[in-house]
């Protein structure tokens, strides 16, 4: 699944929170948050686990 890395990275910059935080709530690790940005993607699972440590809609993430 795409996701916008961009979009990831301004939701963390609204909400005043690092990828290490985003880590912590989702239960993935700093390292893969890391990656799957770098990447622009991840499994289906994953982008709703970000989406919910995010408190956003996964729609939010996705890449269209």
């Amino acid at each position: 699944m795409r996701i916008s890395s961009e979009r990831i990275e301004a939701i963390l910059a609204e909400q005043g929170i690092t990828k290490s935080t985003l880590a912590e709530r989702c239960g993935i690790s700093r390292q893969n948050i890391s990656i799957i940005t770098r990447r622009g993607t991840c499994e289906p699972r994953t982008a709703g686990k970000i989406a919910a440590g995010l408190n956003v809609p996964l729609a939010e993430i996705i890449k269209h």
